[in-house]
């Protein structure tokens, strides 16, 4: 079990809480989640976890990732580094930034400047470091594009900066973490000023909301496109499950690769309905979608 016992003035501990609380999908499940407030903190936090042989998940803001594991020796981690968003109130052609620092801030900065480069994560519900491990991106394209190096806690001792290349990203994910690295900050640049970057970013967040289920509780797009020209989505209303329910749980009628929690639904349910899913591809598409959602 955790232990009482200070382990730094930075860290929170919540025993069996409810997961849902971390999670934008909100599945029923109670576990560990240890907030670190600091790197100071992290490090500590290590030591701590190798000490008492625990294993952990990190966890951003939960929108694209199911929180399901429960054991008395695991634990759910979120990273939630003091941040100043002062940077990003004035024009820099570059800008150093916490991992912490959330999409939506970022996205009103390209707003104020015109930051071209800056509209591939708009309306990304992720803060950086989480949008950089997979490199989430838009129909207009991949944070990748505009990020330049990487501060990371390595190992839970070292602080290790990398240099991004043209190799360093691919498609939902990095070729340059290792396991357990812990993204710390960030430089991003951009590709100029254009004044169109505001109008773009009204009329993608106003494609969103018409043709993405928003305001309901799930994860995100659940399967990964198997390629540009074959969509997830579209193939599973292809397939006419758009609508489908098991228990709490729905393909969503507004874009079938969301899944919607709309009561109380738990996570067998969602296993059962990718099944599904699974199956129908499989058997009349022939295809095989793999997840984007991180379980």
């Amino acid at each position: 079990m955790l232990s009482l016992e200070s382990i730094h003035p930075d860290i929170e501990i919540l025993k069996s809480t409810d997961l849902g609380k971390f999670s934008t999908f909100k599945l029923r499940k109670d576990g560990n989640v240890i907030i670190a407030n600091s790197v100071d903190g992290l490090k500590a936090l290590g030591s701590y976890l190798k000490d008492n042989n625990f294993n952990f998940e990190f966890v951003g803001l939960g929108a694209n990732q199911i929180l399901n594991k429960v054991d008395e020796k695991f634990v759910y981690i979120r990273v939630n580094l003091l941040n100043s968003n002062d940077k990003l109130k004035s024009f820099s052609d570059e800008y150093e930034l916490s991992a912490s620092t959330t999409l939506n801030h970022l996205t009103t900065a390209a707003m104020k400047f015109g930051l071209s480069g800056w509209e591939v994560f708009t309306g990304v519900p992720a803060t950086l470091g989480g949008a950089i491990v997979m490199n989430a991106g838009t129909g207009l394209g991949e944070i990748g594009s505009v990020v330049k190096e990487v501060k990371v806690l390595r190992d839970f001792k070292d602080i290790v900066d990398i240099k991004i290349g043209d190799d360093s990203f691919k498609y939902r994910g990095n070729n340059f973490l290792e396991k357990d690295d812990i993204i710390i900050s960030a430089v991003l640049t951009h590709k100029g000023v254009d004044e169109t970057v505001t109008q773009k970013i009204k009329d993608y967040l106003n494609y969103r909301k018409s043709s993405q289920p928003l305001s309901t509780k799930n994860c995100g797009c659940v399967f990964k496109n198997y390629n540009p020209n074959v969509r997830a989505g579209m193939s599973i209303d292809k397939l006419g499950l758009k609508g489908v329910t098991n228990g709490g749980l729905r393909v969503s009628n507004m874009h079938a690769n969301f899944f919607e929690n709309f009561n109380d639904a738990s996570f067998d349910q969602f296993t059962e309905l990718k099944s599904l899913i699974d199956d129908y591809s499989n058997r009349f598409l022939g295809l095989k979608f793999e997840l984007e959602v991180k379980i």
